[in-house]
């Protein structure tokens, strides 16, 4: 007795299910392809920020104090590295903030908050335990004449001797008539923290770039 030839008969069904997982295979494609350039802009964002924070940013000079060093409208190069390995030198330019002179807070976390402060470009002109005065259009440090460079308008009002204190740095601009700095009562000292990096360079526009002191 002959058996019966068994043959395979292929299901109507087996191109749909193909298709099916074809389907679910190209949404989880592009599911992963989605949240690969998330991540990558995520990771690109986290690694600026720590440049900016730690390394070196880019700062815009807006106004005059600073003239004939810096221009209005300059962009510097600002390093943060600098003060993370060294110290704070008498005569360095700085990015700085004043007291009172956060522009806001935005809280990002139960315990974390970006706050925003208004910046200014000065001179270093003295650390702590020194001693500053003005006097005679002057400014004197540790009681020595420090020499002044061609600044615009460089005959400052008198400022009475005053000695720095343990965590006090004695800032100035350039132009000395018209900067609004450390000898305003509304500023005075500032300390360490206040001081964000120390400025290497012109960047922009290309045709002044240079280094600065």
């Amino acid at each position: 007795m002959q058996q019966a030839e068994k043959k395979f008969v292929p299901s109507q069904q087996e191109p749909e299910q193909k298709k099916g997982k074809k389907k679910e295979k190209e949404k989880k494609t592009l599911k992963q392809e989605i949240m690969s350039w998330i991540w990558t802009i995520l990771a690109a964002l986290a690694i600026a920020l720590l440049i900016r924070a730690f390394i070196a940013e880019p700062i815009r000079v807006d106004g005059t104090s600073m003239t004939n060093t810096l221009q209005d409208g300059e962009i510097v190069l600002v390093s943060k590295l600098d003060y993370l390995f060294g110290e704070k030198q008498r005569n360095d330019i700085v990015i700085c903030r004043y007291p009172g002179r956060m522009n806001g807070s935005v809280n990002i976390g139960a315990a974390v908050s970006l706050d925003s402060y208004t910046l200014f470009v000065k001179r270093l002109v003295a650390l702590p335990g020194d001693t500053v005065e003005i006097k005679d259009g002057h400014l004197y440090v540790n009681d020595e004449m420090v020499p002044d460079p061609e600044y615009q308008g460089s005959v400052p009002r008198n400022f009475e001797k005053i000695t720095l204190g343990e965590d006090e740095y004695f800032v100035m601009g350039d132009n000395r008539r018209t900067s609004h700095d450390s000898r305003s009562d509304d500023v005075g000292p500032i300390s360490a923290s206040a001081i964000m990096g120390k400025v290497k360079c012109v960047i922009l526009p290309f045709s002044k770039i240079r280094g600065v002191q």
